[in-house]
């Protein structure tokens, strides 16, 4: 099983890692990865791996089997030998801007406590998708609320609490489609503030900045219908 070094610290931009093998497609299996990979609407991280006697382009991360992260090349290149020792390095701009969009749409899920259907997040925006029987009338005062929260720098920590601990608590679950990130017995909660200040609590396996105010000031893109009570709404980073 590769361990995620990417969950305990998302700022970390570079490390040593070993080789432990190869997937059939021509992934790259380390024993330890910097790299996020594709799931719960958060794109898998790109970058570049060196070692002793090459470079490779790393495309994006992938899950494979055994709870192992799967490297994906950007082109078919000799790949570095199983037990090679190799310095991993994340492609850290778009990384980040990920890890602000998605911290962004927790709090968009905080000013519109409605169930979630879908989402996905990208480097220049993100969306959410809502089981919204009405159209939202009051998009530039949503918009207003969530730059306040933005703007309270609120700390973002991580917590974990056992499967069944969820099962009894089943309202920290806002996603219709996405099952909560399940492994060993446990679940990671992702925490906005703290105290009498924690305006949101949700299981959640990706990466998110430290303090809200990282984010920067978010605009309200478009609201489009989806379906007959499905609603999609956009959120823009503006820089």
């Amino acid at each position: 099983m590769t361990q995620n070094l990417f969950r305990d610290d998302a700022y970390l931009r570079e490390t040593t890692a070993t080789v432990v093998g190869h997937t059939p497609e021509g992934g790259i299996i380390l024993d330890t990865s910097v790299f996020y990979p594709t799931g719960g609407g958060q794109p898998g991280d790109s970058g570049h791996l060196v070692w002793g006697t090459g470079t490779l382009s790393i495309a994006t991360a992938v899950k494979a089997g055994n709870d192992d992260i799967a490297l994906v090349p950007a082109e078919p290149v000799a790949l570095p030998p199983v037990g090679s020792e190799v310095i991993q390095r994340l492609n850290w701009e778009r990384r980040y801007r990920h890890m602000r969009v998605h911290t962004a749409l927790h709090l968009l899920s905080v000013v519109i406590p409605l169930p979630v259907t879908g989402g996905s997040i990208g480097t220049e925006k993100g969306r959410l998708d809502f089981d919204m029987p009405e159209a939202l009338t009051d998009k530039d005062f949503i918009e207003h609320q969530l730059n306040q929260l933005i703007a309270q720098d609120l700390p973002v920590t991580q917590d974990w609490i056992t499967d069944a601990e969820l099962d009894a608590n089943p309202s920290l679950v806002k996603t219709m489609s996405v099952q909560p990130p399940r492994g060993n017995g446990r679940v990671r909660l992702i925490r906005i503030g703290e105290g009498a200040e924690q305006v949101d609590l949700q299981p959640c396996g990706g990466t998110h900045v430290a303090r809200t105010g990282e984010i920067g000031h978010v605009q309200l893109g478009k609201i489009e219908n989806k379906g007959r009570q499905n609603r999609r709404v956009n959120l823009l980073l503006e820089y």
